[in-house]
């Protein structure tokens, strides 16, 4: 999404989600926050994203040195000034600077340089978006156009497919900036869990988010803590999927 509309995104976009533990992560941007406010649009947050954004949350209600506890609520804005006591959104400009050291610090951009243009800018990230979920085969065009909140002639007809259709085309694109590693044996076992129809164990995942001894989240943590409530909720499924015909047998051989 824009950065403009990125600023104004508050924590009750992502909440229900992030708090379940679904992922990608479903936002729904109104169209009051958008560029042109032609109309609201859908769009997720993949599992890369997601872990880095609870380890900023969780960094946030904890606190730091400059940055007092928060009590992250509906309306706190997803991305806030932590240079400021008060909770306040970060601003456009902002963000820009803070994306532009970054590059800086990467070597993309030469801060030396006389160039009335950088290289790499911050719409860079947006165009990469657009480019590596086009260079899949499971992504037509006006799905990207809509994720981006573009207008198409066909906004209708995606937009009525529902989220979940939405999501699961998000997730086979497998969007991601680090390296992609190979897949493990328990992403493969979360996939035959949900596609049974089971949810990951609720209260695990909330675990692996609130660890109240850390001072700092950590997403390998999280990781470790994830697939716990997988085995978890592979080993119940298996009791369940198992003893549903044992039962079964049982009430017909007693009728």
């Amino acid at each position: 999404m824009r950065i403009g509309t990125l600023v104004k995104l508050e924590y009750r976009h992502v909440k229900k989600d992030l708090e379940s533990g679904l992922v990608p992560v479903h936002i729904h941007v109104e169209a009051e926050i958008t560029k042109g406010k032609y109309h609201d649009f859908d769009t997720f947050l993949g599992r890369e994203a997601v872990e880095y954004l609870k380890t900023y949350l969780e960094t946030r209600r904890l606190g730091t040195h400059w940055m007092p506890p928060e009590a992250v609520r509906d309306d706190s804005p997803l991305i806030r000034d932590e240079h400021s006591r008060e909770v306040r959104p970060l601003s456009e400009g902002s963000i820009h600077r803070l994306l532009h050291r970054l590059f800086a610090r990467t070597g993309l951009i030469d801060l030396n340089g006389k160039k009335t243009r950088y290289e790499v800018r911050p719409h860079s990230i947006r165009k990469y978006f657009r480019t590596q979920l086009g260079s899949t085969s499971t992504m037509p065009t006006d799905y990207i156009e809509y994720l981006m909140g573009h207008t198409i002639s066909t906004y209708n007809d995606i937009q009525m497919k529902g989220v979940d259709f939405l999501r699961n085309k998000y997730a086979l694109a497998g969007l991601s900036i680090r390296q992609k590693e190979k897949a493990d044996i328990y992403d493969f076992v979360e996939d035959v869990i949900r596609s049974k129809g089971y949810s990951i164990d609720a209260e695990l995942l909330r675990r692996a988010i609130v660890k109240p001894h850390r001072t700092v989240y950590s997403p390998l943590g999280y990781e470790e803590e994830r697939r716990n409530a997988i085995r978890n909720t592979f080993m119940e499924m298996l009791k369940k999927e198992f003893l549903k015909p044992n039962l079964e047998e049982q009430t017909m051989n007693r009728t």
